[in-house]
């Protein structure tokens, strides 16, 4: 096993198999190998999540960098004059498609490996991957599948202001105002329709645990109902056979 191969196991496999490493690297005299080996930190929730899913969903992580880099470009083309807003927002449009298709892989693998669905794990594995799709340095830490903590999204600057014209004069200024506002609303009401989303898929599967429980509950009740009266019959049967007993 590689160091790297640590990142592709189940999550609660991680310490156990790193520690196992680590030692079996200082049997073969490699100690200066098993002392970084050591030291690898188990990942995060999130962070395992997005490992995951560079390690097995190559496709969609490839279709968002390249959303990613035709956002980038498009916004450079909006900055520098050369492109229109309605293409910067088909480009963000695809971007954030391409998320939320992976965060619905995600969603399978945190089920499978019976890991807490909560909307801030959700929205951790997003902002790493927006991060990712955006900024080089984020998508160089993700790309191998060895992330330990999850990275945060901060958006790219220009981009609130790319819808913008330019500003000789106050009307142009108060076109420019109102473009941001609206690139900014949109971008909060996507972001509230992605935490929509997600609480309600919440909600849904916080109801069917519910149910389940509520029916385990019942069967439970009427299994303590029929050991108590087999309790009861045994009692009495035994009550009677010390009598007997007793008489003989």
């Amino acid at each position: 096993m590689q160091p790297r191969d640590l990142y592709g196991l189940p999550l609660e496999k991680f310490t156990e198999q790193r520690n196992s490493l680590a030692q079996e690297l200082r049997r073969q005299g490699e100690r200066g190998q098993a002392a970084t080996v050591s030291k690898l930190r188990k990942p995060s929730v999130a962070a395992w999540a997005v490992n995951q899913l560079v390690r097995t969903q190559q496709r969609e992580i490839d279709a968002l960098f390249s959303a990613g880099d035709a956002l980038r470009q498009a916004q450079s083309d909006v900055l520098a004059r050369r492109g229109d807003a309605a293409s910067l927002r088909r480009r963000m449009e695809a971007e954030r498609n391409a998320v939320q298709e992976l965060i619905e892989r995600a969603r399978g693998l945190l089920n499978s490996e019976g890991h807490e669905l909560t909307p801030a794990r959700l929205e951790q594995v997003s902002d790493t991957l927006h991060a990712a799709a955006l900024d080089p340095d984020a998508r160089q830490a993700v790309k191998d599948g060895c992330l330990e903590r999850e990275l945060r999204h901060v958006g790219l600057g220009g981009l609130d202001a790319a819808s913008a014209a330019p500003r000789p004069g106050r009307q142009t200024r108060r076109r420019s105002d109102d473009g941001k506002q609206r690139a900014a609303a949109r971008q909060a009401e996507a972001a509230a329709r992605r935490r929509l989303e997600v609480a309600g898929r919440q909600l849904r599967d916080a109801a069917q645990r519910r149910d389940r429980v509520a029916s385990e509950l019942s069967d439970a009740e009427r299994a303590v109902t029929a050991g108590q009266e087999l309790l009861a019959t045994a009692e009495e049967e035994h009550r009677r056979a010390r009598e007997a007993l007793t008489d003989s």
